[in-house]
Parts: structure tokens; C-alpha cells; sequence
């Protein structure tokens, strides 16, 4: 007997339903990650009994076990996603993990147990970002890849800036069973959207089958687009053809990238160049994660609750003109975005200094700055993403089937997971350690040279060769 066709298959294949089930997932894995970072502290010392002059290193073992554990697992999870059938059963599995995570978290009483929860949590984050991302890509297509990307990152932003500062609030006023509860009421929903989506492809089957029973007429129309197609090739440029010939992947390649060929596209300049940009953004994020709470307390005497406010002036701008910033890059092409992107950054980040100790007035001064590099973080939030996957597309037009039915999309997405969670962990790191040795005002100058070199590559790779680069 056929299988009856699923309730709400209109909506739950729809794609605002599956963007936002992404978007959730990315927000849950974002938040549950900050807002266990500042409780990690009471934990070690409440629960695991440690003494006060260990906490510190202990803490940074578990942000590294989380670090490591996503870092590792990327690959590996977008190798997996484009082998298996259907992209929602790997994104199940990944919240399961992020589920143990957490109850291992708010149970654990010793150290090991903790660790094991937070290289859980890396495995669920390494998942997450790998089949999220693909699953938009299949959703959306390339075409419409750079807004849906840029109104996803300006909503996820809220959890990955917003979460450490809230996580103590919710602490200091309800203590361990507010921090997990609140992470419970996200994993519940984030579950029960997860487990309603339903994939394009597999609702495109469903309204085959209708279509076969409804009579002939909607099979002779789907073809049409088909012959119109082959025209449109028979009459393609061959400047166009030339350019895909450089896609070629040549005969004769080793065992190894046969049977992982995203490893020959690796080599290609213009992604590596879109990976390192992705690696910035999660670094500047980190920084300013790592740093503002501090540095409100040292110049205005914050406490957490009023540093948490302070992140609404970075975020609001973010949340509002990442869509506009993503469309712009799907209508103009990513090197414009990038480029002026990293590079008004530059200048921003200079004038961090310029807040000094003081009231209302300093207050706004930092306000108006952190303001203006949301706007800068809401322009770089899509080349990066957008790049990659033109470049892997191109590859994967021009060898069919060298990377197989689902194409590498997945494990691109792997590898951009990877390269954002070492930019998150080596954020913190890097802009904590030059604030305590130069300086809030420095530190942040090095950041702006390094979104300075970041603008200076993507001139010559992002969107490819600019034309006075090219050989002629």
C-alpha cells in the first residue's frame, strides 16, 4: 500500500519554513554555546570543586574541546551529508548531540564529563553549520544564496554576541536551573521544526505523483523549460565555455581525491580566499564578543546586564541591513561587498579608541562606534559563503559526476564551518591577549590591518582576477 502524502506538505516544504528551521538551528547552537560560557566558571568551581587558581586553565580546556571537536568534525560531516540521501537525517542527529550536550552540562560533576559535553556540543556546531548550510543552498539556489545568507547571519548574530552577556544575567537572577531551562525551551523548539521540514527534493516527489494522477498535461508542461534549456546552451558564448574550461578537473587524479574530490578544489585561490574571509568574520565577531563586556566595565563601570545592552548598538544595524547587504551581493557580485566591506571596517575599528571613561556622553560616543560596525559586520556576512559556492558550482558544471549525485556542497560547507569555528576560537584568544598587553585602542588597530589585508586579497580573488591583473 503507497505511503499517504504527509500533512502540511505545502508549508513544511516551503521556503521560508526551511530557511527559518536553519536559522533556528544556527541561532540554538550560537546561543547554547555563549550562554554557557561565563557559567563554565561556577561550574568548575560549585560542581567539579576545583580550586580557584586552576578555574582558568580548566576554562580554556573546554572552550578548546569544543573548538577542537567542531574544527575536526566539519569535514567529515559534510563528507557524510553528501553521501546519504536526505540532508534532515544528519540535521537530527546533530541536535541529539547538542540535547546530550546540554543535560551533560547541567548534571555533570566532574571534569571529564564536562569535556565530553562540550566536544558533544563541538560535534552538534561542526553538523549544524555543514547541513544547514547546504540544505539553503538546495532550498534557495545559488542566485538567491547571498540575501537568504546575509538574513540569516544578521538573526544568528543576536545568539553568537548576545548569549555570554545573557547567560550570567539569567545566572545571577535564577541561578543553573534558568541557564539550562532556557536552553531546553530553544532545543524544543529547534526539535520540533527539525523534525516537520521537509526537503525539496522529497516534496518535489510527492507533487510528481499528484501530477501523474491529475493526467498528462503537468508532465508535458515540465518539460518545456527542458528543450528551452538546451537552446539557451546551443546559443552560449563561447567566451562562457573558455571560462569553464579552466573548471576542468584533469584525468588521472590520486585515490585520495577521488574519493574526497572537494580536496582538489582546495587548491583554487578564489576559495581559499572566500574560506579566509569567513575565518575574519568569525574572528570579529569572537573579538568583539571577548571584548566589549571588559571594556564597558573598565571605562563605565558596566555590569553584565548593561555590557548585554551595549550589544544591541553592534547587532541592530547587522540585523537590519544583512538582507539588504546579501542582496546587493547577489545583484553586483561578491568582490564589491567584500571589498568595501573589510575595508570600511579599517577605519571603524581605528576610532574604537577614540571612547574614554566618562558618562552619557562616552556612552553614546561607543555607542555610535559599535553602530557603525554592525554596519561593516552586516556587509561582510555574505561574500564569503556566496563565493565559495559559485566556485564549487562551477567546478561541479564542469565535471559531472566527478563529485558525485549531491555534488561537494556539503563538504564545502565542512570546510566553511571548520574555518568559522577556528575564527570563534581564535578570536577571544588573540584580541583578549593584545587588549591585556596594548591595549583596547591598539588591539583593535591590529584587527583593522587584518581586515586590511583581508579587503587587499579579495581586490585580486574574490569574483575573480580584476582585468588589470589579467594577462592579456
Amino acid at each position: 500500500m503507497a505511503k499517504s502524502k504527509p500533512i502540511g506538505l505545502g508549508w513544511r516544504s516551503s521556503t521560508l519554513f526551511i530557511i527559518s528551521t536553519v536559522g533556528i538551528g544556527l541561532f540554538t547552537d550560537l546561543a547554547l554555546y555563549g550562554v554557557v560560557v561565563p557559567v563554565l566558571p561556577y561550574i568548575l568551581k560549585d560542581r567539579v570543586n576545583l580550586p580557584e587558581d586552576q578555574i582558568q586553565s580548566h576554562v580554556s580546556a573546554l572552550l578548546a574541546a569544543y573548538a577542537g571537536a567542531s574544527v575536526l568534525c566539519s569535514p567529515p560531516a559534510g563528507i557524510i551529508a553528501d553521501r546519504v540521501s536526505t540532508r534532515q537525517a544528519p540535521f537530527l542527529v546533530g541536535l541529539f548531540a547538542l540535547l546530550g550536550a546540554t543535560l551533560m552540562l547541567f548534571l555533570g560533576q566532574t571534569f571529564p564529563v564536562l569535556v565530553v559535553a562540550r566536544i558533544l556540543q563541538g560535534i552538534s556546531g561542526a553538523v549544524v553549520w555543514t547541513i544547514g548550510l547546504a540544505l539553503l543552498l538546495d532550498t534557495v539556489g545559488p542566485e538567491n544564496l547571498g540575501k537568504t545568507v546575509g538574513s540569516i547571519f544578521g538573526f544568528i548574530s543576536i545568539g553568537e554576541l548576545a548569549a555570554p552577556v545573557l547567560g550570567g544575567v539569567v545566572y545571577q537572577k535564577t541561578g543553573y536551573p534558568g541557564v539550562f531551562g532556557m536552553g531546553g525551551a530553544l532545543l524544543a523548539i529547534d526539535f520540533i521544526m527539525r523534525l516537520l521540514l521537509i526537503e525539496k527534493k522529497t516534496a518535489a516527489k510527492w507533487q510528481k505523483q499528484d501530477g501523474r494522477s491529475n493526467g498528462s498535461g503537468e508532465e508535458q508542461e515540465g518539460d518545456a523549460p527542458t528543450e528551452e534549456g538546451e537552446d539557451g546552451d546551443e546559443q552560449e558564448p563561447l567566451l562562457r565555455k573558455k571560462e569553464e574550461d579552466g573548471y576542468k578537473v584533469p584525468e588521472g587524479q590520486s585515490k585520495v581525491v577521488r574519493a574526497y574530490p572537494i580536496l582538489y578544489v582546495l587548491k583554487d585561490p578564489r576559495l581559499l580566499t572566500a574560506l579566509l574571509l569567513a575565518f575574519n568574520q568569525a574572528t570579529l565577531l569572537s573579538s568583539f564578543d571577548a571584548t566589549i563586556p571588559t571594556e564597558a566595565d573598565q571605562l563605565f563601570g558596566f555590569d553584565s546586564l548593561k555590557s548585554g545592552l551595549l550589544f544591541i548598538a553592534l547587532v541592530l544595524p547587522y540585523l537590519l541591513l544583512g538582507p539588504v547587504a546579501g542582496w546587493l551581493v547577489d545583484r553586483y557580485g561578491t568582490k564589491p561587498a567584500a571589498v568595501l566591506g573589510f575595508g570600511y571596517l579599517v577605519p571603524v575599528l581605528v576610532l574604537l579608541r577614540l571612547a574614554r571613561p566618562g558618562g552619557t556622553s562616552q556612552i553614546v560616543i561607543f555607542c555610535a562606534l559599535l553602530a557603525l560596525c554592525g554596519i561593516g559586520l552586516a556587509g561582510i556576512g555574505s561574500p564569503s559563503i556566496v563565493e565559495a559556492s559559485y566556485v564549487v558550482t562551477q567546478y561541479d558544471k564542469a565535471n559531472p559526476g566527478f563529485f558525485g549525485e549531491q555534488g561537494p556542497y556539503a563538504q564545502l560547507y565542512g570546510f566553511n564551518s571548520m574555518v568559522f569555528s577556528l575564527g570563534l576560537a581564535v578570536g577571544p584568544i588573540i584580541s583578549g591577549g593584545l587588549r591585556d598587553r596594548i591595549g583596547y585602542g591598539n588591539m583593535n588597530a591590529v584587527i583593522a590591518a587584518l581586515c586590511l589585508v583581508t579587503a587587499s586579497l579579495s581586490v585580486v580573488y574574490i569574483g575573480g582576477k580584476p582585468k588589470f591583473l589579467k594577462r592579456k
